[in-house]
């Protein structure tokens, strides 16, 4: 009796939301979250709600800039350690976006693990963007590497956290910001005073923000005064700004 192989499992880009344009002058991929090990299936429908929200705000907020969104949906939910499967996944995604659209700008954006592995794949020569919300990062170890930053050099980091985060520890992405803010001055970071892992008492204030900052990279829009100044700002300012209720219009 004949066997039949085991599939084997690949990364993929969704549908992308809204309707496409006829001529794409940026991508946003978006990263959901996941495990720290795991080799099951992605996350679902559930899992990828963040990105999803944000992914159909973008598409609204540009649909006459030539935006293309994508999710990213990866062959498994977890990183696990030395295979930083999440990663790959995203530097796979960004090299598809280039397949398909050809030289244009793309903006890895992502929440939890998916932040983590926006960071990490934020080197590839398309990407001029990073959007790194409630990033999951690995507690700090002398021995070990710390968490890498060198290839975020020469591109917009804008990271957003809530203060009372109880799954991925704020004071690790502050640091992480700290320490690329070194060499890159394009780096700042928001907290959100009180909120929590998933940003719900403030969701309307930080997808206001990421909309502002991922339009303001792809496309040369005008940042509102909030991320201005937080880029402007010299080091180590710009990394604990605060974010509340209100939030500014762009100029």
């Amino acid at each position: 009796m004949a066997q039949q192989a085991t599939p084997v499992r690949t990364a993929r880009l969704g549908r992308g939301f809204g309707t496409e344009p006829a001529t794409v002058c940026g991508v946003v991929l978006l990263l959901p979250g996941g495990d720290e090990t795991s080799q099951r299936r992605p996350a679902t429908m559930l899992g990828t709600a963040p990105v999803r929200a944000l992914g159909r705000r973008l598409a609204r907020a540009a649909k006459a800039d030539g935006l293309a969104a994508h999710l990213v949906h990866y062959r498994w939910r977890g990183w696990n350690g030395s295979e930083e499967n999440q990663a790959r996944d995203a530097d796979w995604a960004v090299q598809e976006a280039v397949r398909r659209y050809g030289d244009v700008p793309v903006c890895l954006a992502g929440f939890d693990m998916g932040g983590r592995a926006a960071l990490r794949a934020g080197g590839h020569e398309a990407v001029n963007s990073v959007l790194a919300i409630a990033p999951w990062l690995p507690e700090e170890d002398r021995s070990v590497p710390p968490e890498p930053v060198k290839q975020l050099v020469g591109r917009r980091v804008l990271i957003v956290h809530g203060t009372n985060d109880r799954r991925t520890d704020p004071e690790l992405s502050f640091r992480l910001a700290a320490r690329a803010k070194k060499s890159n001055r394009d780096v700042c970071r928001f907290e959100v005073h009180s909120d929590g892992h998933g940003l719900h008492q403030h969701r309307d204030e930080v997808l206001a923000l990421a909309e502002d900052f991922v339009m303001g990279a792809l496309f040369g829009r005008h940042f509102s005064r909030p991320v201005e100044d937080a880029f402007a700002a010299p080091p180590p300012l710009g990394l604990r700004m605060p974010l509340a209720s209100g939030f500014g219009r762009r100029r």
